[in-house]
């Protein structure tokens, strides 16, 4: 998966973007990978942000105390960002936020389209008004700026998991979140993954369908089975 075109990244992405967190979940359950379900913590910012589909960008920090004025090294970090990608935030900051508005600007302004943040963000309105989805753990309005740094991007981070304490999320990982929650699809399951949940998904548009038209849970069971 890692010489994908960026045709193809994007044509994945798109259709991510059609499926649902919870039929993902189940097809990785069913592949033999139950733990890839990240935080319930982990909430849209702002409310109405809506679905996030990309691929996994990882940044990593910690806190320290520091004098510069700013974080040349989250700057730099960001510099990487590529089309249709998601920055991934994890490090062991409380309470302070790892950004705001203005580098959320500059990450969309290199095709980045969200961030899943392992921690803190801020200027929620912002990032509203300027269409940049965030998942984060809490909302803060104190910066990092001499008390958390980024210290390495582009590696394997770990993240708050929703059945493990902690989730591996390694470069290129697909990432999927909407209203249950955020998940990471392992990027050598990306495509038979999403395969298999865009059937499920199209099944359960049948099912609903039927429903509709009055066919009773019971029946809809026996035509279709559990889902």
């Amino acid at each position: 998966m890692t010489n994908l075109t960026q045709a193809k990244r994007d044509e994945l992405r798109l259709r991510y973007a059609l499926v649902d967190t919870s039929n993902v979940a189940d097809v990785l359950d069913k592949m033999g990978h139950p733990d890839c379900g990240l935080a319930p913590e982990l909430l849209p910012y702002p409310a109405d942000a809506g679905r996030i589909a990309g691929w996994a960008y990882t940044i990593e920090g910690e806190m320290m105390t520091y004098t510069n004025a700013g974080d040349p090294e989250k700057m730099r970090a960001c510099q990487g960002l590529s089309p249709g990608e998601i920055s991934v935030w994890s490090g062991d900051g409380e309470g302070v936020c790892y950004f705001g508005e203005l580098i959320a600007l500059g990450m969309k302004e290199r095709g980045c389209v969200g961030a899943v943040v392992d921690g803190g963000v801020r200027d929620i309105r912002w990032l509203g008004e300027h269409k940049f989805p965030v998942y984060a753990r809490y909302r803060t309005p104190v910066q990092s700026i001499g008390r958390w740094k980024v210290t390495a991007w582009q590696k394997p981070v770990d993240m708050h998991g929703a059945t493990v304490a902690f989730v591996t999320v390694r470069p290129g990982d697909f990432i999927l979140g909407d209203e249950d929650g955020v998940i990471a699809i392992p990027q050598t399951l990306a495509e038979p993954v999403l395969i298999e949940a865009e059937k499920l998904t199209q099944k359960e548009i049948q099912i609903r369908a039927e429903l509709k038209n009055g066919l009773t849970l019971a029946q809809a069971l026996e035509k279709f089975g559990a889902v």
